[in-house]
């Protein structure tokens, strides 16, 4: 039988908020099951994935490098004529 041991390292650190959302806080944490701490970092995980550019950069390779994307040609390959002809119909 193997036994795997972990040792997390926490950094404690103190926040203001406003009461507001303190209580909201407190609450949405209790609803989900888990720790005011497991919800402040679930948060920032969150937040910081959404708004690091280097996340933001990753997600728009990953879409972009989706193999649905590669069987089309891109425009400007297309030729002008060729635009125009296949839109000469189009009411924009």
């Amino acid at each position: 039988m193997f036994y795997t041991f972990f040792i997390l390292i926490s950094m404690k650190t103190a926040v203001s908020l406003p009461d507001k959302i303190y209580l909201e806080a407190e609450e949405t944490a209790k609803n989900m099951g888990i720790t005011r701490s497991a919800l402040y970092c679930n948060a920032l995980i969150e937040y910081i994935k959404k708004n690091n550019r280097k996340y933001i950069t990753q997600k728009l390779n990953e879409v972009y490098n989706d193999d649905y994307y590669k069987e089309f040609e891109p425009i400007s390959e297309a030729g002008l004529e060729s635009i125009r002809e296949l839109t000469k119909n189009d009411t924009w």
